[in-house]
């Protein structure tokens, strides 16, 4: 662990972006050629005095989650960000879990859908990063912890993860939500450790997903049209559209409306109504 090193290391990659590289406004007068770091620390989730600590080289080790925040708020490459867990002294992160790297090309096009819902997901329905939109329509999608991080785990064990779509539709999910999951345990392979310990703990906790297991349908998850119950703005009709990463582990989604339905009009009220406290929310795709 070399957390003066981090610390230099933190503010030479800061000192390269520019506010509009990641979607924040470029003021008038700005002292500093890249992000300042409140900015960095806005990005991360970090308070500003934490992460002014972190640059000085001082205060604790940083936690394994907020060295991925930070990876993703510096767009850092998968190189940069296993340099930046090196000089930290924390282990680098599965491939496929939680704290895993997005490509800063898939962060950059997320910031660049300001119009339009949209988040970064794991194979496994684990929820990375999400738009400003994305957290109005869905709720925060990054905080949980152990399996519930997964939306698969969380619908088929949480009766209020349901209450994101009709009930009619309820059926369907489930299926769809199996299936994808079966892709994603055959494309990891039979050593993967998350994929494994997610099904065991969900055959173990719901008969329904046991049945449908056993069925061995496999789909994955691609274009679908979708009916999402949002608090105050009732059912909206949207199509979720995805774009993979090279090697199927990471998702972009995004949410259009579909014509005729009224969507668009609700989506542009999204953006005035903002982030809702979702009492019945916590939810994800």
């Amino acid at each position: 662990m070399d957390l003066a090193e981090l610390g230099a290391f933190l503010k030479s990659r800061r000192d390269r972006i520019r506010p509009a590289d990641v979607g924040l406004p470029t003021g008038p007068r700005r002292r500093v050629p890249g992000l300042r770091r409140d900015e960095v620390a806005q990005l991360a989730g970090a308070s500003v005095e934490y992460y002014i600590e972190l640059e000085r080289g001082a205060g604790s080790q940083p936690s394994e989650q907020m060295l991925a925040a930070l990876a993703r708020a510096l767009r850092l490459t998968l190189d940069e960000r296993d340099h930046l867990y090196h000089l930290a002294g924390r282990p680098l992160p599965a491939p496929g879990g939680p704290a895993a790297h997005v490509h800063p090309g898939m962060l950059d096009l997320l910031d660049r859908l300001t119009g339009t819902p949209a988040q970064v997901i794991t194979d496994v329905h684990v929820t990375l990063v999400q738009n400003r939109l994305a957290k109005a329509l869905l709720g925060d999608q990054v905080h949980f912890e152990g399996h519930s991080r997964s939306f698969v785990f969380r619908w088929f064990t949480d009766p209020q993860a349901r209450k994101l779509y009709p009930e009619q539709d309820h059926e369907y999910q489930s299926r769809s939500f199996t299936a994808d999951l079966r892709a994603a345990v055959a494309r990891r392979g039979g050593r993967d450790r998350e994929t494994q310990e997610l099904v065991d703990a969900l055959l173990d906790r719901s008969p329904q997903f046991a049945a449908l297991w056993e069925e061995r349908d496999v789909a994955v998850r691609r274009e679908e049209q979708k009916r999402i119950i949002h608090p105050s703005l009732g059912t909206i009709e949207l199509n979720c559209l995805n774009l993979f990463s090279e090697d199927g582990r990471q998702r972009l989604l995004w949410f259009t409306p579909t014509l005729g339905t009224g969507a668009g009009e609700q989506l542009e009220l999204l953006g005035v109504v903002g982030s809702q406290n979702l009492l019945a929310g916590d939810f994800s795709i």
